[in-house]
């Protein structure tokens, strides 16, 4: 009886454990060799673009970096914007970031794209730099433009991309150059947090069922914080943007899409307007993802033109009378 009873729990456990691995096993599977249409994004590539090759240099932590200048044809003065890089290496040929370059620039806006430090032509190393020390960067691409006869001093503001826009705000507390700030869905929390939400959907987009990917995350994120890259996350994990959003004192406006997976827009947007600043305008455009792409069904650029208007819009507004 002992020995039939030990074989059934062993029949049991097994039967249980099995049954668990093919619930979390088979959509995995099913995710891998599921054949979905790909979108085909349209974009503007660096041979479209027309630009001059610029270098200038990072007083505060001596580096010297280097960056592309888009000119809108015309005399000028113009409003300028300098464009602060999205988490990893930056290249040149970014599609994402060109669009938007160009759109600014066709529309009587000067664009300074850098290299991020450690990047294309810029020196230094991005893996074991701060937010502050990234911000400095941009301080320095200002100070650049604030030399230039065709900049309109009084009209110079920063656009953050990504992990670029919770930058911004911090290059807003360290220059009183900059006239206004863009947000392109930079969040608003901390950044373990935000590493946390975007683990739980890369496993769910992987395949995982949510409530083991909700469990996965933590794990995957601890490995990624202390084993895989913990001299980045040491740097940067326990960033808050929030005080420095809670000080900015220059108009702002910051775009989230409404089905980003990388960052918690409604979240992210709530934090912010919880400040009840006025200079703090935000928006959330529906169906897009995190390159606030055109939603499924209505188009396929990169860069929705919506929202491309609007930044246009609300630089332009910064110089009216």
């Amino acid at each position: 009886m002992y020995v039939t009873n030990g074989l059934m729990l062993r029949y049991t456990v097994i039967t249980i454990f099995a049954a668990v691995l093919l619930l979390l096993v088979i959509p995995f599977v099913i995710t891998q060799f599921k054949e979905e249409e790909a979108r085909h994004f349209e974009w503007v590539s660096l041979g479209e673009t027309t630009y001059q090759e610029i270098e200038f240099h990072n007083e505060v932590q001596d580096l010297n970096l280097a960056g592309m200048l888009f000119v809108p044809e015309g005399e000028g003065p113009f409003p300028a914007v300098v464009i602060i890089h999205g988490s990893g290496t930056s290249r040149r040929d970014s599609g994402w970031y060109l669009t938007l370059t160009q759109y600014l620039q066709e529309n009587g806006i000067l664009v300074l794209l850098p290299d991020k430090r450690g990047s294309e032509k810029s020196e230094g190393d991005w893996r074991t730099a701060s937010f502050e020390d990234l911000a400095t960067d941009t301080v320095a691409a200002v100070d650049y433009l604030k030399e230039q006869d065709q900049v309109s001093a009084a009209e110079i503001g920063v656009v953050g991309l990504s992990q670029g826009g919770h930058i911004a705000p911090v290059v807003a507390s360290q220059s009183g150059d900059v006239n206004y700030v863009v947000n392109i869905v930079g969040v608003s929390i901390l950044m373990h947090e935000l590493l946390l939400y975007e683990e739980n959907h890369n496993l769910r987009q992987m395949g995982f069922l949510p409530g083991f990917a909700d469990g996965l995350a933590y794990l995957t994120t601890f490995l990624l914080r202390n084993i895989s890259q913990p001299t980045f996350w040491n740097a940067i994990g326990n960033f808050d943007p929030l005080p420095y959003w809670e000080k900015l004192d220059v108009e702002s406006f910051v775009l989230y899409g409404e089905k980003d997976t990388n960052v918690p827009s409604a979240r992210s947007a709530a934090r912010l307007i919880s400040l009840s600043k006025p200079n703090i305008e935000v928006k959330i455009y529906p169906g897009s993802g995190h390159a606030l792409e055109d939603p499924p069904g209505e188009g396929n650029s990169i860069f929705r033109s919506d929202a491309l208007w609007d930044i246009v819009n609300f630089i332009n507004s910064m110089s009216a009378p």
